[in-house]
């Protein structure tokens, strides 16, 4: 086993290193720049975000579409996975993470466009897209359309399913959580009450799971940034240090000093970009599996409501974790730890009455909408790859893993998650590159030339 672990981080460290994060955030400015900064776009976008395109095709409504795609990336990658970054990396992970959050926004805009314009559609009408079809349909590369679909079913089962449903039981076992006098709560009931509540939304499909997170995801991010500015409020005298350390950390070699362990630039960067990606999603090619759901009059609608989703999730609230995290260490120099959930525990137990509060409704609200979310991207991977006859079998699979992820020990499942994450990012990435010559076009077209009201009739092909 501990060789396994150790080769497993090995890998993970090699698709992890230099080519990967220039790939990454050279992606992301490539677009940026390309697209004339569709950033400056995000508060036009937030309103589209809020508005129902009557008559257009799809299968639920825009803000459907983004509430599970928020549900699939606000999960444990924006407290825990915060955490993770700051202990290993130091401090000024937070600001790489939060630069790879305002850089992805162009790049999860491309991606929600490419879904809308490569989509097709059963012969029950029902909308299917995301990269492999854009790679398939726009690149004719089908090989690496099938690699996209593989790495998207295999990492579903890591971060979008056991990680999250681990870090739930994980929380809940923990003793005295519910006050002096009681108990956590068993990992195996917690499991089996997950997978329950998991079987009886999935089965309903993207209409089920779209219904309960438009309704859900609201709630859980504003509870949690509601809490998150509570906890900046108490440590507001520490503010001004706290944004000074992580600025000097993320491009400075030495010991940040206080509760922190001293890390490199090199550290910083990778655990920051990979931790971001993990939480926004940008690049990986999930959100946009969802994204082709939407019923939109045209792909740019879609993508700006898309990048919406980004902003959110690693622009504010990722942001808000890393403040709360550096400054709480700052406050209280006896926390240090270099395990994220411990970390977090002690940065949040530091504030009192409601800093456990905060963390236990965050972190499980958060992981149990990312299995939801992710439980879609996963099934239409499959039915790319063998169609629908396995959705089913595949459906019990997810369930009984909610279940082992909630029981098991899982402590090598960051490292495998990280590395699967990367697997799915790099043909996505690749076909970002190579079709962004169609969606400079298809941005002209309706975003330049204003012309965003204008109803795309193109025929969506039938499978």
């Amino acid at each position: 086993m501990e060789t396994f672990e150790r080769v497993v981080g090995q890998i993970t460290d090699f698709l992890w290193g230099w080519p990967m994060i220039v790939m990454l955030l050279g992606v992301h400015i490539f677009l940026t720049i390309r697209l004339r900064f569709p950033q400056l776009q995000i508060f036009k976008a937030i309103r589209l975000s809020f508005k129902k395109d009557h008559g257009a095709s799809g299968d639920v409504s825009q803000f459907g579409a983004l509430a599970t795609s928020l549900a699939a990336t606000v999960g444990t990658g924006n407290i825990v996975g915060v955490a993770t970054a700051v202990a290993l990396g130091g401090p000024g992970a937070v600001l790489w993470c939060w630069l790879t959050g305002v850089f992805g926004i162009a790049t999860k805009y491309s991606e929600g466009l490419l879904s809308i314009k490569y989509r097709v559609r059963t012969a029950d009408g029902t909308m299917l897209g995301g990269p492999m079809y854009a790679i398939e349909r726009g690149l004719k590369v089908k090989w690496l359309a099938v690699l996209f679909a593989i790495f998207t079913a295999v990492a579903a089962l890591g971060i979008g399913n056991t990680v999250q449903a681990n870090a739930i039981s994980t929380m809940l076992s923990e003793p005295g959580l519910f006050g002096e006098n009681f108990g956590g709560i068993s990992t195996v009931v917690s499991g089996l009450v997950m997978a329950l509540l998991v079987a009886l939304v999935i089965i309903f499909g993207v209409k089920g799971i779209a219904k309960v997170c438009t309704a859900f995801v609201p709630f859980m991010a504003i509870f949690y940034v509601v809490g998150c500015l509570v906890i900046i409020f108490l440590n507001w005298s520490y503010m001004g240090e706290t944004v000074s350390v992580i600025f000097k950390s993320a491009f400075s070699a030495q010991a940040a000093g206080g509760g922190f362990i001293g890390s490199t630039v090199m550290m910083a960067a990778r655990y920051g970009i990979a931790r971001g990606l993990f939480s926004n999603e940008s690049g990986m090619g999930s959100a946009p599996i969802v994204a082709a759901a939407a019923k939109t009059r045209n792909p740019v609608r879609q993508a700006l409501v898309s990048s919406t989703a980004t902003f959110w999730d690693t622009v504010v609230i990722c942001a808000l974790t890393g403040l709360v995290l550096v400054s709480s260490i700052i406050a209280h120099p006896d926390i240090s730890s270099s395990d994220g959930a411990k970390l977090t525990q002690l940065a949040f137990g530091k504030i009192p009455y409601i800093g456990s509060i905060i963390l236990t409704v965050g972190l499980v609200t958060f992981a149990f909408s990312t299995i939801l979310g992710w439980s879609y991207y996963a099934e239409k991977a499959i039915e790319y790859l063998a169609g629908k006859k396995f959705i089913k079998v595949y459906r019990v699979l997810w369930v009984l893993l909610v279940f082992v992820g909630a029981v098991a020990d899982l402590s090598l499942v960051w490292d495998i998650a990280d590395g699967t994450n990367a697997l799915m990012a790099i043909p996505n990435l690749i076909s970002l590159v190579l079709l962004s010559g169609v969606i400079v076009a298809e941005t002209r077209k309706y975003l330049w030339n204003k012309r965003l009201d204008d109803t795309d009739d193109t025929e969506i092909p039938q499978i």
